[in-house]
C-alpha cells in the first residue's frame, strides 16, 4: 500500500499548517524548517529568471528578506550575482542554510538571523532588496483586503520603511507576491517613499506578481494611480491545486472575506 506514491509529493504536502494563522507563529517555522529541506513559494527561479535578469546586474549587492529554505540565493549566485546577504527570523532556517551553502561552496553568501521589520544594516548599503512571499505572510490576519487592520498595515510599512532605508539612492526593491496591484499600490505608493512602482506577472495558470520598485524614480507629479486591475482569470492545473501556494491563497481569501 502506498508503494506508488512519489516521496517528493509526500514532502510537498506534509508541512502545510491546519490554519493559515500558523504562518504568523515563529514556532511553526522553526519546527517546519527542522524537518523540511527545501520549499519554493510562488514557483522556482526558472519561472521569473527573465524578470530578475532585467533588473539585477552581476555586481549588485543583494539582500534577500525571509530566505527560509529557498534556493533563490543559490540560483542568483549561479547567475553570477555573488554579493548576497540572506536573512530570516528563524535561527533554525539560518543554521541549515549556512550549512547547505557551505557544503556547496557558496561561501560568499552571508546568512544572518534578523528581523525584516528592524534590519541591522546601515542606510543605503544594498543595490537590491528582494522578497518572495515573505510580505504575504504579514497579510494572513489582515481582515478586509481593501481596508487591512492597522496592525497589519503597521508591520507592512515597517518592512517597506527598512527596505527603502537600506537601498542605495538608485536601488531596487523586488517583491514577488500573490497580492494584486489594487491591494499593494496604496502601500507601495505611500508619500514618504521615493520609488516608482511597476509590475509584471508570471505563472502558467496561477498568476503571481513581480513588483519592481525603483528608488528615486517616483513620478514628479506625485500622483498615485487609482486604477483597479482586474484579477487574471484562473484555470488551475492539477499540480497547482495541490500546491501549498494555492492552499495559502485560499485560506487568506477565506479569512479576509
Amino acid at each position: 500500500m502506498g508503494t506508488n506514491q512519489d516521496p517528493k509529493e509526500t514532502q510537498k504536502n506534509s508541512f502545510g499548517p491546519s490554519s493559515a494563522k500558523a504562518y504568523l507563529d515563529p514556532h511553526y517555522w522553526d519546527e517546519r524548517f527542522s524537518n523540511e529541506e527545501h520549499y519554493e513559494w510562488f514557483k522556482d527561479y526558472s519561472h521569473f529568471r527573465h524578470l530578475i535578469q532585467a533588473h539585477i546586474k552581476p555586481n549588485s549587492s543583494v539582500l534577500e528578506l525571509g530566505c527560509g529554505n529557498s534556493q533563490l540565493s543559490e540560483e542568483l549566485y549561479k547567475d553570477g550575482i555573488t554579493e548576497i546577504t540572506c536573512i530570516d527570523l528563524s535561527a533554525v532556517a539560518v543554521e541549515k542554510m549556512q550549512k547547505r551553502l557551505a557544503l556547496k561552496g557558496y561561501n560568499e553568501i552571508k546568512v544572518l538571523e534578523a528581523d525584516m521589520l528592524d534590519l541591522p544594516f546601515s542606510n543605503e548599503c544594498f543595490d537590491v532588496v528582494i522578497e518572495k512571499g515573505t510580505m504575504d505572510v504579514l497579510f494572513v490576519d489582515s481582515g478586509d483586503p481593501w481596508n487591512p487592520r492597522p496592525e497589519t498595515v503597521n508591520k507592512v510599512m515597517a518592512m517597506l520603511d527598512d527596505a527603502h532605508r537600506v537601498l542605495k539612492p538608485d536601488g531596487i526593491f523586488i517583491s514577488i507576491s500573490f497580492g494584486q496591484p489594487h491591494f499593494r499600490r496604496p502601500l507601495f505608493d505611500a508619500p514618504k517613499f521615493t520609488w516608482s512602482v511597476e509590475w509584471n506577472t508570471f505563472g502558467d495558470a496561477f498568476h503571481y506578481f513581480f513588483y519592481v520598485l525603483k528608488k528615486g524614480r517616483r513620478s514628479l507629479d506625485g500622483k498615485v494611480s487609482s486604477e483597479r486591475v482586474q484579477p487574471p482569470s484562473i484555470s488551475l492545473l492539477h499540480e497547482e491545486l495541490e500546491s501549498e501556494d494555492y492552499i495559502f491563497r485560499t485560506n487568506i481569501d477565506e479569512m479576509n472575506s
